[in-house]
């Protein structure tokens, strides 16, 4: 029997998933009820408060991201405009029918597409998944399968949850992917972490 006598770092010490790149685990940093923004302390792997919804936007779905993953030049490469990765791991969103309202905790899902955000020339796209399992989303494989109404609302979320009124919006969805580049983006991401890990 395999286990973790210490806590691992949801960062580092978790698996990426059961086949990656469309077959992932997403560690959960926020749900559809926070009006907080949390993120995962790098150092310690704990959720640390990273700052109040300045709005009343929340996040449409389940959000986190993909253990072992790093947006990092191979990434910024796929994204047309980016200059560099943001530097963090590879984002989730996790579309699921019953409400889930934990964070820190290890969500199955397969990947169906994703958004291609671009961030002050940083790359940081927002990879979208379904809960594996999942009575209503399970059986989907692509994103223009789900309702456009949800994925207006992801774009909406990404494109306004750092605005400050009275300035120009920072963020811009570039592209609203399928599985095909999603799967590329997943790959890039697990390459940029092991060429980060080896540095």
């Amino acid at each position: 029997m395999k286990f973790a006598q210490y806590r691992p770092h949801p960062w580092h010490g978790l698996d990426a998933g059961r086949e990656p790149p469309l077959r992932v685990n997403a560690y959960i940093e926020i749900t559809p009820y926070d009006l907080i923004k949390y993120e995962v302390d790098k150092a310690s792997g704990y959720l640390r408060v990273d700052r109040p919804q300045r709005t009343s936007s929340q996040p449409p779905s389940l959000y986190g991201f993909v253990p072992r993953t790093y947006c990092g030049e191979r990434i910024a490469a796929l994204c047309p405009g980016a200059d560099r990765g943001d530097g963090d791991p590879l984002d989730i969103c996790v579309i699921s029918e019953r409400p889930i309202q934990r964070s820190e905790i290890i969500v199955p899902a397969r990947v169906v597409g994703g958004l291609q955000l671009l961030d002050r020339g940083e790359a940081d796209d927002k990879v979208i998944a379904v809960l594996e399992a999942d009575f209503v989303w399970g059986a989907l494989k692509d994103v223009a399968e789900l309702p456009p109404i949800l994925v207006e609302r992801l774009q909406h979320y990404f494109t306004t949850y750092k605005l400050v009124p009275g300035t120009p919006a920072q963020i811009t969805v570039q592209e609203v992917y399928g599985p095909e580049h999603a799967e590329r983006v997943v790959n890039a991401a697990l390459e940029d972490y092991e060429a980060l890990r080896r540095s």
